[in-house]
């Protein structure tokens, strides 16, 4: 879909004289599309019309709004990126939900259309969106009640119990323009299908656990659990237990028996976050759990089978961890059956604004706040700056300028110094001894809380780095 699917009728002044009367009307719409531009674009157009809306771009991100307050009614797109409209018809109908539904489809899909209307969609349209049937339908759908409602949801529900899967946190991403962000996904859907082992490789904040999640919803694993840790946070003599579990007693400290993420993930997909940080003799127990399917928890007797599809993630170059001899060469290749590279978002300048409109979105119903966009000035600043922090970065900015912002648009007053300022410089160089801690909370706040991006930023290593946290008592 793109922009010129929505076109106003001919002449356009029917079209405005139509929607006059809707001005003070303030019923909430969900939008669920997952082009985000379109979405944008019909966001506006419906709230000059007196409409409170919102925009997701998938079944996961709007059962997670749904699940948090009700709307009028729910305008969603029949392709999404990882389940379509029925999907979420009958996750609306196994919960009872009364909102009303309507589909948009394409000509060639009509019957989906007359199916998901069967499944209690109460209208459809047709792309391209003609704006006065649209608004019609809408008005229509919000103010005739549903025939037979009691009845409906039972059902509907006769369908799939989607709603009983495992699955992952909602992903809330979307999809770049770019070529690198094409090429990505490109890569993420020929892989998923496939029981290979996945490393993504990338800096911190480009988005890898996203794509884990995304690489398990589109495997043939989608119904099973998704599982992630953390390796960077495991102390060493508790590893074995969080990988493998163990038994009451076993030691110190074991008051209960415990699962651990291999037989958590059973079935499903385990993903390891920054891989690297993992210690030789980590290393080694998690390559015999890999080779030989089955795992031993501390303290038993017992090996338990386990069938798990791994997907792990780092932002170290592990090649050379390997010739430092930090990192075993066999697991190296054993976790490396595909490689996915993440770009940063600097690789990718044309997706900026994209992701800043889509993370305002977020803010607005986090913040309870309601700006339309980012102004001129604001929006060039954003596409000019480098972003060391990648999308964890831009997130945080625009987070932060939507709590600021006093108007309907983000401007450069809400934004960073570093921003704002128009500097490409990706160095917030302790200059001033006066004001360093400052300093320092503006550069984690701009890596996006990463401590090794903000000493790069800085211009000093991690470890003094570590030493002025310790020192100014920064968590």
């Amino acid at each position: 879909m793109c922009s010129s699917d929505l076109h106003p009728t001919d002449g356009g002044l029917g079209f405005a004289v139509g929607f006059s009367y809707l001005c003070n009307v303030m019923e909430r719409i969900l939008i669920v599309d997952d082009d985000t531009t379109f979405a944008l674009m019909l966001r506006t157009w419906l709230s000059k019309r007196g409409f409170d809306v919102e925009t997701v771009g998938s079944v996961s991100a709007a059962r997670t709004v749904l699940g948090k307050q009700e709307y009028a009614l729910v305008l969603s797109d029949m392709r999404l990126p990882d389940e379509d409209g029925i999907a979420l018809l009958q996750w609306l109908a196994e919960r009872g939900r009364r909102e009303p539904v309507i589909v948009m489809t394409s000509y060639a899909e009509i019957q989906n259309a007359v199916r998901s209307m069967k499944l209690g969609a109460r209208d459809y349209v047709a792309k391209p969106v003609n704006p006065d049937e649209l608004l019609k339908k809408i008005r229509e759908a919000i103010d005739t009640p549903a025939p037979g409602a009691a009845a409906e949801p039972a059902a509907a529900a006769k369908g799939p119990a989607r709603g009983a899967k495992r699955e992952p946190a909602a992903l809330n991403y979307i999809e770049g323009h770019s070529d690198a962000s094409r090429r990505l996904y490109e890569y993420v859907r020929l892989v998923a299908p496939t029981n290979m082992s996945v490393l993504v490789n990338g800096a911190s904040g480009t988005g890898k656990e996203h794509v884990a999640q995304l690489i398990h919803r589109s495997s043939k694993r989608a119904g099973k659990p998704f599982v992630a840790v953390d390796c960077g946070t495991i102390p060493r003599e508790l590893a074995a237990s969080e990988f493998f579990g163990h038994v009451k007693g076993s030691f110190t400290g074991a008051l209960n028996d415990k699962t651990g993420a291999f037989e958590a993930a059973n079935g499903g997909t385990l993903f390891l976050d920054e891989v690297g940080n993992l210690t030789y003799e980590t290393q080694v127990q998690l390559l015999r759990a890999l080779q030989e399917r089955r795992i031993r928890p501390v303290g038993s007797t017992r090996e338990i089978p386990v069938d798990i599809r791994l997907v792990a993630a780092t932002n170290e170059d592990l090649e050379a961890a390997i010739a430092r001899g930090t990192f075993r060469a066999d697991l190296y290749h054993r976790i490396n059956e595909f490689t996915l590279r993440m770009p940063c978002l600097r690789e990718m300048p044309e997706d900026v604004l994209l992701f800043a409109d889509f993370f305002l979105d977020q803010a607005n119903r986090e913040l309870d706040k309601h700006l339309v966009g980012f102004d001129a000035a604001a929006a060039a600043a954003l596409t000019r700056y480098d972003w060391p922090g990648n999308l964890r970065q831009l997130k945080n900015v625009v987070m932060s300028a939507t709590l600021l912002a006093q108007d309907e648009y983000v401007t450069c007053r809400e934004l960073p110094a570093e921003i704002a300022g128009g500097g490409a410089s990706s160095t917030l160089s302790l200059r001033d001894p006066a004001g360093e801690e400052e300093q320092i909370r503006r550069a984690l706040a701009a890596a996006g809380g990463n401590k090794s991006q903000a000493a790069k930023l800085l211009g000093i290593d991690r470890k003094t780095l570590y030493n002025k946290l310790h020192l100014y008592g920064i968590e």
